[in-house]
């Protein structure tokens, strides 16, 4: 059996060489293709290898003919388009562990250089200068460190930067309590991180949630003396925040790696400045990493393409068609519960309990609890999570999850789907989702509490008392703010006690808004949720 392979970026000879080495594989080496050509030629292979400069757009994928895979020789995979490879049918997937050691070295490099002031020394003594004087670093030992995301690449980092005396504070939506104790890392928010972290590195993925999060309200939040290291992805930090903050001396530094825009601009201001230290993307660059990652995808190209076992999948679906099809509907009210639950209850989760009852108990239950999953780690979490890895990683993460099936009919609802969870402090929530006449997903209760919401778009959750005027103060504070009410749903458990206020909204819901709502009369918690 033949199996071509284009690889459309560059590539050490050692690297090619596992490629080449592979019995019945043709490779076709094209580093310098111009992408349209790409797309008229990508129909020819049954795979495509790829690094960061190949940009694998929905134009590309017009025309894949025999194409069966794309490999990302690295983890990212940014530059390809998930969702028209999916369609096509065309598996996608990544070598997401071989360069962690690379990027976490360099964030740990970057962050020293930083410290000592490496760089700027470096050009002082090239200008035939001995500004010892003025060179005055700081030590890492004893400081406190903030990592935000706690993936492969963070946790190495903790590991290694806890060998130097650092008190290590740690953000990750989905930190549990038993996986800090053994990373000797400390939870906290993000805002206290910015507020008490001497040095700040980051490690988590470029998402909706993620982009400008570090801006100029949580650069404000650090210190005088802060250090920031952002070898993750561009966008993560607003460069304009940062080089102002840089620029007026409201932070002492900042090493970077990746950028908004890559290449990074010759008239960025950043390039401008003593104080940040500036690295073109190279984290994951060295002769050891490129070697892993070119072994590694090339021995999966083999497993799947001769033997038909898949590794590392990005998007590999974990059904038949036919079967797909019947249950499209259920799938996708597994994966919007998945997204309700991870933001309503919050980070901690390690017990999730999923019962299906009634029609959806018949089937097996392991595509719904793997979609479910996969909502649930996907909104947040610091590395790609798909269909064949969600379970994989929550049992990583220490989470357990416990599936039960019952035919019992309930008496309100055909076929219903209840997940419990438990988190590291013990707090419990039970969510339960069904389908409506028409198949369409809907949210029925909350904390025993029954709704009818459509989980989708901009959600309220309101736990509030069951006190008259509740209603008319909370729709008040959201026209003041501009905010539409699209849809609203009520329940109790009895009269006068607690209640749960569903609402669907057509705006966004600023964390403005959400804290004046928390701060009503008789409002208990307010939570957004967007699906």
């Amino acid at each position: 059996m033949t199996v071509r392979i284009l690889i459309s970026d560059k590539m050490s000879e050692e690297g090619l060489g596992y490629f080449r080495g592979q019995e019945g594989f043709e490779v076709d080496y094209q580093p310098e293709i111009l992408m349209d050509d790409l797309a008229g030629a990508i129909g020819r292979y049954d795979a495509l290898v790829i690094r960061s400069r190949t940009q694998v757009t929905r134009e590309t994928l017009a025309n894949t003919g025999a194409l069966k895979i794309i490999g990302r020789a690295g983890a990212g995979v940014d530059n390809v388009d998930l969702d028209a490879a999916t369609e096509r049918g065309i598996l996608v997937m990544n070598t997401p562990g071989a360069n962690t050691m690379a990027t976490a070295e360099h964030a740990i490099s970057m962050l020293m250089a930083l410290a000592r002031r490496i760089p700027f020394a470096d050009s002082t003594m090239k200008e035939g200068r001995w500004a010892k004087k003025d060179i005055v670093g700081v030590e890492l030992f004893d400081k406190t460190l903030g990592i935000i995301g706690l993936g492969r690449i963070g946790r190495v980092v903790a590991e290694r930067l806890n060998a130097f005396g650092m008190k290590i504070l740690a953000h990750d939506p989905f930190l549990t309590c038993e996986v800090a104790r053994q990373l000797n890392v400390e939870p906290a928010d993000l805002d206290t991180i910015c507020a008490q972290a001497d040095m700040i590195t980051i490690h988590c993925p470029i998402n909706d949630e993620t982009r400008g999060l570090l801006d100029a309200r949580r650069l404000g939040l650090m210190k005088p003396t802060a250090l920031v290291v952002n070898c993750a992805r561009g966008g993560i930090v607003d460069e304009d925040a940062l080089y102002d903050a840089l620029k007026e001396g409201r932070i002492a530094g900042a090493a970077v790696d990746v950028f908004a825009t890559e290449p990074l601009p010759g008239e960025s201001k950043l390039r401008e400045l003593p104080n940040a230290v500036l690295t073109p993307h190279l984290a994951a660059t060295t002769g050891e990493a490129q070697e892993k990652v070119a072994r590694e995808l090339a021995e999966q190209l083999r497993d799947s393409l001769v033997s038909g076992v898949v590794r590392n999948a990005v998007n590999a679906p974990s059904i038949d068609n036919k079967t797909y099809q019947q249950l499209a509907p259920v799938l996708d009210l597994c994966l919007r519960l998945g997204r309700l639950c991870s933001q309503y209850i919050g980070p901690g989760v390690n017990r999730i309990e999923i019962t299906y009852k009634g029609a959806k108990a018949k089937h097996d239950p392991t595509p719904l609890t793997t979609e479910l999953i996969k909502g649930f780690l996907q909104f947040h979490f610091s590395e790609p999570v798909n269909s064949v890895n969600a379970l994989y990683i929550a049992r990583r993460m220490g989470i357990k999850i416990v599936e039960t099936r019952t035919e019992e009919i309930d008496d309100v609802y055909a076929g219903l789907i209840t997940v419990r969870t438990v988190s590291d402090t013990g707090e419990v929530n039970t969510i339960s989702g069904t389908l409506n006449h028409r198949r369409e997903p809907r949210l029925v209760m909350v904390n025993q509490k029954q709704v009818d919401a459509i989980p989708q778009g901009e959600m309220l959750l309101l736990e509030n008392r069951d006190v008259p005027g509740i209603i008319g103060s909370v729709g008040t504070c959201l026209g003041r703010h501009g905010i539409n009410i699209a849809m609203l749903s009520w329940g109790r458990l009895k009269p006068g006690g607690d209640a749960m206020t569903v609402i669907n909204t057509d705006n966004p819901i600023s964390d403005e808004v959400l804290a004046e709502l928390g701060s009503l009369p008789n409002v208990l918690g307010a939570r957004h949720v967007v699906i």
